[in-house]
């Protein structure tokens, strides 16, 4: 097949974006991520399995978080009782990411000795996959909790969106390393698509859904992560004999929420006893992200301040 789609207007890496196909009752979301997806696995020395599944959850949290329409954040989460004892990804609403894995190294390492690369039920086994919303102090957050099944979080992003919201759902992500001059990084990549429910005016729109479905399983793992394929080409490949246009395109960055103020609340929380014994041999309190490895070091009297 030879690729017509129009010239690029958006960015290739670091997005998100609606899409619509011309005339059907469905809609859809694209991410790309590339450096922001880098930065947020390269901060932790994951295992190549478990980088992997963190990706797919970023990636996941940005699909789901970018189509929200209010202020806030949405938190992907999966736990369970194996290998990967929680991961857990954030979206906000002014496109920030961010994400973390803890697991256990030698479980992770003996899971990986097969031929194929373990996947999220492999990793988390038995356990749940969470999404929450949180709009803010002001609000009580909603959540939706389903199973963990399958080797890939999208079998259970779909299961949340027929378990939750009564709606059908496909969803496709991908994670994987490209090499280049500059080095071996990463990028991920992920697509959504939904069934709009059809009414008197519409019909039924089961048909359309079925085709929606059989073209959208063509999409390969390689072409959501290839730097050199645009978003628009991409779409263009899967839609082209029905058209199909990209819309709100939003920028993607790799950013914490933590800082010296915020991690001086927390240590202040606990007794003068307590924070005595985390003083290290230079005379501060070492405290280190666990999201984006950031060591901060905080003078000990300051925290004390605080507290009173």
């Amino acid at each position: 097949m030879t690729d017509h789609a129009p010239a690029a207007a958006v960015p290739t890496d670091d997005l998100a974006a609606a899409f619509q196909i011309e005339g059907w009752p469905v809609r859809g979301r694209l991410v790309r991520l590339g450096d922001a997806i880098d930065k947020i696995l390269a901060a932790h020395a994951y295992p190549e399995p478990v980088a992997a599944l963190l990706g797919e959850a970023c990636v996941l949290a940005a699909l789901v978080g970018s189509a929200l329409k209010f202020e806030g954040r949405l938190i992907v989460q999966a736990q369970g009782d194996g290998p990967v004892r929680y991961v857990v990804a954030d979206y906000d609403t002014d496109g920030h990411l961010r994400g973390y894995c803890r697991f256990d190294e030698a479980e992770v390492a003996a899971a990986s000795e097969g031929f194929v690369r373990p996947g999220a039920k492999t990793l988390l086994g038995q356990g749940v996959f969470v999404m929450t919303l949180d709009r803010g102090p002001d609000f009580e957050r909603t959540q939706g909790i389903t199973p963990i099944e399958g080797e890939s979080l999208s079998l259970a992003a779909e299961h949340y969106f027929v378990q939750s919201e009564q709606i059908p759902t496909k969803v496709r992500l991908a994670v994987g390393s490209v090499t280049n001059e500059g080095g071996t990084t990463w990028r991920a990549g992920g697509a959504l698509i939904q069934l709009i429910a059809g009414d008197d005016a519409r019909g039924s729109t089961e048909d359309v859904w079925d085709r929606s479905r059989a073209l959208f399983q063509t999409l390969g793992d390689d072409e959501l992560i290839d730097p050199t394929v645009s978003p628009e080409t991409l779409l263009y490949r899967l839609f082209h004999e029905d058209g199909v246009r990209l819309e709100d395109a939003r920028a993607l960055k790799a950013q914490c929420r933590c800082s010296a103020d915020r991690i001086g609340t927390v240590l202040a929380s606990f007794g003068p006893e307590e924070r005595a014994d985390m003083v290290e041999p230079d005379g501060k309190i070492h405290v280190t992200c666990e999201y984006c490895a950031k060591v901060y070091k905080l003078d000990p009297e300051a925290v004390a301040a605080e507290a009173e």
